[in-house]
């Protein structure tokens, strides 16, 4: 008899002749989910297979050498004081990697720089070091350190000390077997600790050449501007950039404690007068413009509802829907396109959780937005 996959291939094939998105039995959002659940199960049980050895990862999914493709030219780039880099303005998170799945880890990063990314971000928090430790081999694999703006964080806690960062800077670089990082953000802040102390011990670890600039996430602009300010009273290197949360939809509820926004109209204010830049995590709102994921009501996603509904939310919502419509693109392009259309320089990091997901987003490079649609799609006129 034919084998079962056969069938599997069989059924695929004509789904995609007839240019059906699901089939009725099994829709392609179940595929992934049972893929996702499958490699949870991995995950948790520490099974690699030989796809995940470094042996086979040497060469990219295609077999060949690592390579920026020719339509990459359309990565819009910047920089940041204290690092001589041109930096992808689009940065890739990486929760989702990790040294149990290295062939998953490598193809993402590898899709990334090959459409002309070069910016990463890393922290001591994700994953138990488990993504450190991915990032890691595959920069050293691609040999592209020199290349890649790596972002570290540490310090995941608002009772953070000095000691803390030192900990977590040895731990960060001991895992990503290499001598230094291009920028390290404070991932939080203590309010209890006086600015100069962590100016201090950032400028120490610079000086020693573990980092060449820093940062601070989930910050308080305020307490930026009075670190910066006792950074040149003292003859001190500042903060270069700021990590803290920014979207076109608001954050309603913070998803993590000690967690910061920027979106508010006092914060951009500063932004645009100081021209200082912006790292924006959940640049996206953590899929709230995603087709079908948000709606009043449609409490499936608790983190998704809790965080980001609001009235004020669900009309941004319904004016990037028909704004996406007159651009020919999708909601969530337009979403970022707000965050690399701001009057100061901005960086957006983005989660994709896979290849697919990653590609959703790059049309959003392509998108013209004039003060006048900002204004618009914030509610502001």
């Amino acid at each position: 008899g034919t084998p079962l996959y056969a069938h599997e291939v069989d059924v695929v094939a004509r789904c995609s002749a007839a240019k059906q998105a699901d089939y009725p039995a099994m829709t392609w959002a179940d595929s992934l989910a049972n893929m996702r659940a499958l490699d949870t199960w991995r995950d948790r049980l520490g099974l690699t297979f030989p796809a995940d050895t470094l042996p086979v990862l040497a060469k990219t999914a295609d077999g060949g050498a690592l390579a920026r493709r020719v339509d990459a030219s359309t990565m819009p780039y910047g920089r940041i004081e204290g690092v001589d880099k041109q930096i992808s303005r689009l940065v890739i998170g990486s929760m989702v990697a990790t040294d149990a799945r290295l062939a998953f880890t490598f193809n993402l990063l590898d899709h990334f720089y090959e459409i002309g990314g070069n910016a990463i971000d890393t922290a001591w928090v994700y994953g138990g070091g488990s993504s450190e430790r991915a990032v890691g081999q595959w920069l050293r694999t691609r040999a592209v350190e020199d290349e890649v703006f790596l972002i570290a964080k540490g310090g995941a806690s608002t009772t953070v000390t000095p000691a803390m960062l030192y900990s977590n800077i040895a731990d960060t670089l001991d895992r990503l077997k290499m001598a230094s990082v291009d920028l390290y953000m404070m991932h939080r802040d203590n309010v209890n600790v006086p600015v100069g102390e962590f100016v201090s011990v950032l400028n120490e670890h610079k000086h020693a050449g573990r980092i060449k600039a820093f940062g601070g996430s989930n910050w308080t602009l305020h307490r930026v501007e009075e670190a910066n300010a006792w950074a040149k009273k003292n003859g001190k290197q500042g903060f270069s950039a700021v990590s803290n949360q920014f979207s076109l939809a608001r954050m309603v509820e913070p998803p993590w404690p000690g967690c910061i926004a920027a979106s508010d109209p006092t914060s951009r204010a500063w932004l645009a007068r100081t021209g200082f830049a912006l790292m924006p995590w959940s640049s996206q709102a953590r899929g709230f413009f995603l087709d079908g994921n948000a709606a009043p009501g449609k409490l499936d996603d608790v983190e998704l509802s809790r965080c980001w509904y609001s009235d004020d939310n669900f009309q941004r919502l319904e004016r990037t829907r028909e704004f996406a419509r007159r651009k020919g693109v999708l909601p969530i392009n337009i979403a970022l396109a707000y965050v690399l259309h701001q009057p100061f320089p901005t960086f957006a990091l983005i989660g994709p959780r896979s290849i697919s997901e990653l590609r959703t987003s790059l049309p959003a490079l392509d998108v013209q937005v004039t003060g006048e649609d900002m204004k618009w799609l914030n509610l502001e006129s």
